[in-house]
């Protein structure tokens, strides 16, 4: 039994005129009456009632019309979500983020693909760094809110945010009477430091900065979360440099400077698997690259 039949059946069942059903189709009547006939021997049931002046449905054609309706819908129904899904408007994408990421540009990014993207249903997962490339590796994620560089041969990226490194604070401590802090400033404070580990960038990254400027940090403690530095800082346990984007968290007790000299830029990228070809993800990818086109600069951006 094919679709076709059933739409032959279906408009004859409204026209109840040959004639004016294979017009509707834009086929002549002699195509239409022999897969009326056809359908009729496949189920073995009369459906019209035909004389030479009136058609008419018979009880079986009344029930068979019902479901060949709903099997039309359902039909449609499936054209239009294949389509659908074709240019990314359905489906489902698991993304991966650092929790630093809700303090940049991640929650734009999620809100403007929700609005042109309602029938994607997104699964977020907070996953360190480390976990994230496993995970893309896997195929357990589509795409990745991640630092970079994106060194894995088997992963794309594409960079959205690069944001300085600030001087955060106790509040109170003289060096928050500076409008710009020099690094050299910095050589005898103790460091609240981001966590050593294989795949997180913050700890070479601060590291190299304050190398560079002629000192080794003194670490006095190491978190590995963004909010966690923040939060030690406000109990009066170090200084940290951190993203600009760490100003979001918007803690009491802590206060942020720009450094006086050039900052190291701190990345946020998005990675995914360059074998996945999801219409899905090539639209949440290109929303993020919108987003970030459109971003504003921040506070320290602007101080920087």
């Amino acid at each position: 039994m094919e679709l076709r039949t059933l739409r032959y059946f279906a408009t004859l069942a409204e026209e109840l005129h040959f004639g004016r059903a294979a017009q509707r189709l834009a086929i002549t009547q002699p195509p239409l009456s022999i897969a009326i006939r056809g359908l009729e021997a496949e189920l073995g049931v009369t459906l019209f009632a035909r004389t030479r002046r009136h058609v008419a449905l018979t009880h079986a054609g009344v029930t068979f019309l019902e479901h060949a309706r709903a099997i039309l819908a359902r039909a449609g129904e499936a054209v239009r979500e294949a389509q659908a899904a074709d240019r990314g408007e359905i489906g489902r994408l698991a993304i991966g983020f650092m929790s630093a990421s809700i303090f940049t540009l991640m929650p734009a990014v999620l809100r403007e693909f929700a609005a042109h993207h309602p029938g994607v249903r997104l699964d977020l997962r907070e996953l360190t760094l480390p976990q994230q490339i496993a995970a893309l590796r896997a195929g357990d994620l589509h795409a990745g809110f991640v630092r970079p560089p994106v060194t894995d041969a088997e992963l794309t990226s594409a960079l959205l945010l690069q944001e300085p490194l600030l001087v955060a604070l106790p509040s109170g401590h003289p060096l928050t009477a500076s409008r710009r802090i020099r690094a050299a400033r910095l050589a005898s404070e103790p460091f609240v430091m981001f966590q050593r580990a294989p795949g997180l960038v913050l700890y070479d990254l601060v590291l190299g900065f304050c190398l560079q400027q002629g000192f080794a940090p003194h670490v006095a403690q190491e978190a590995s979360q963004t909010h966690a530095v923040i939060g030690l800082v406000s109990a009066g346990i170090g200084i940290a440099l951190v993203p600009a984007s760490a100003q979001e968290i918007r803690l009491r007790g802590v206060e942020f400077r720009p450094l006086a000299e050039q900052s190291p830029s701190v990345g946020t990228s998005l990675a995914w698997r360059s074998d996945d070809t999801s219409p899905v993800l090539r639209a949440f990818a290109a929303t993020a690259r919108k987003v970030a086109r459109q971003r504003k600069p921040g506070r320290a951006a602007a101080a920087a």
